[in-house]
């Protein structure tokens, strides 16, 4: 049983028997703001519930189809957050070397293409796909490399990549729903 019993604990939660308090510190800000900025960006750009105006030639307005609630979003997120924020986090305190180096990029790259996914919000259906798809490919490498470093940490990430292959597949459905505008000139 180690001595201190709460260090024990973030040892074998954060990967990082060994590492100083200060590593650990800096780990967990980075990560957590690079987390913090894609889930900021992801507030920023949410829809209002039922705060919208639709103009249309029909008596009738027609709600798009496909579209999760957004309290579904709002429980989805907080935990697959927490777990990108730890995975990073363990990646980071993981023995140096190039695969941790590749992974911990891929990481970041995945934050960014996140963050871009949710600005783009679902006004741009088709540079959200393409931000979506960019983004499973990421998650997917991460993972691969990830695995190589820290398996753990590429376990945490496992519910992302099936949430963001998930709405891909709802997205690319709106996308194709959307009717293609039509101007006059």
């Amino acid at each position: 049983m180690p001595a201190n019993p709460v260090r024990g604990a973030v040892d074998s939660l954060a990967n990082s028997r060994g590492r100083s308090t200060q590593h650990i510190l800096i780990g967990l800000g980075l990560t957590v703001g690079a987390v913090a900025v894609s889930a900021l960006v992801a507030r920023m750009n949410a829809p209002a519930e039922d705060n919208y105006e639709v103009y249309s030639d029909y008596e009738e307005s027609v709600q798009p189809e496909g579209k999760p609630p957004s309290k579904v979003f709002a429980t989805l997120w907080p935990p697959l957050f927490m777990a990108l924020t730890l995975s990073g986090l363990r990646i980071w305190n993981a023995p140096k070397s190039a695969a941790r180096t590749q992974a911990l990029t891929l990481w970041g790259t995945v934050q960014a293409l996140n963050a871009v996914w949710m600005a783009l919000g679902p006004k741009r259906l088709g540079g959200q796909l393409a931000a979506a798809i960019a983004s499973l490919g990421t998650a997917g490498a991460y993972v691969w490399r990830a695995r190589q470093v820290d398996p753990p940490a590429a376990n945490l990430v496992a519910p992302y990549v099936g949430w963001i292959g998930f709405a891909n597949v709802l997205s690319e459905e709106l996308w194709r729903r959307t009717p293609e505008v039509r101007t006059v000139h």
